[in-house]
């Protein structure tokens, strides 16, 4: 079973690293006047990292809404 999970982490790191290799390209963002420009898998991750951050503090807030509704019930 360990070598499935090795093997798994490497073509997992195989793909992000081609996927950063072919999307190069620089891309120009702008919010609220300001602008950066950046690779376009550099935008891509962030966003990507951005999300896994904001969802899991939204389930989160949702959990403790949920037990404390739940243990004002009782």
């Amino acid at each position: 079973m360990r070598y499935v999970h090795i093997s798994l982490i490497v073509v997992v790191t195989a793909v992000v690293l081609l996927f950063k290799i072919q999307n190069f390209e620089a891309v120009t963002v702008s919010f609220f006047g300001a602008s950066i420009t950046m690779p376009t898998s550099v935008l891509i991750i962030g966003v990507y990292i951005l999300g896994m951050v904001s969802g899991s503090a939204l389930l989160g807030l949702l959990r403790g809404s949920v037990k404390a509704a739940m243990g004002q019930g009782k």
